[in-house]
């Protein structure tokens, strides 16, 4: 198997699934809720940290916890960041955690998880790069490229200069990631008919 074949193995969606995303999951429904709702900022505060430091202990600690402070500011960034996105702000998770609007604290729990788990693969997909392509040789990020570009063959691979590879090779995550993206598309739809 080459260095390409081992890298999109390990990118591959049913190999995140099965050895990146799982305990992240896993973690998420061992989290019991008596209540999608609190009663104050400060159970609010009380129960993100709390939940936090359960995923952040089984899923990347191996044991070790954070403070309660630590776990709570982590966990406020995540959901401030998050509510942001969608022109929200940090108000309006302790109003949805306290009044159980949006899905209340199980949905506040889901977006840390997702967060976390979303960190996760991100820094997998960091350590294949690594491991596969050294960061500072540029000699295997050229071979890496001639290796993809191998694989780019007929009308799609129109406009692409094969015989200069190196003119690609600072942007080889890039085109990796474009390229297992493109090969998960095309097997999501094989899987559907």
């Amino acid at each position: 198997m080459s260095v390409l074949d081992n890298m999109l193995q390990e990118l591959d969606e049913l190999y995140l699934a099965q050895n990146v995303t799982r305990p992240h999951d896993e973690a998420r429904m061992q989290y019991r809720l008596e209540s999608i709702t609190v009663g104050s900022d400060v159970e609010f505060d009380d129960l993100i940290a709390d939940y936090y430091n359960h995923h952040f202990t089984r899923c990347f600690s191996g044991g070790g916890s954070l403070s309660r402070a630590e776990a709570a500011g982590r966990a406020k960034q995540i959901i401030r960041q998050n509510y942001r996105r969608h022109g929200r702000d940090i108000l309006d998770a302790y109003r949805d955690g306290k009044e159980g609007t949006n899905g209340g604290m199980r949905a506040i729990l889901d977006i840390l998880m997702d967060d976390l788990k979303a960190e996760a693969i991100e820094n997998h997909v960091r350590d294949v790069f690594d491991r596969y392509v050294a960061p500072s040789s540029w000699e295997e990020q050229v071979a890496i490229v001639t290796e993809l570009l191998d694989k780019i063959k007929g009308p799609s691979a129109q406009g692409i200069d094969h015989a200069h590879p190196e003119k690609y090779a600072r942007n080889y995550e890039e085109l990796i990631r474009a390229f297992s993206e493109g090969l998960q598309k095309s097997a999501a739809r094989f899987r559907r008919l």
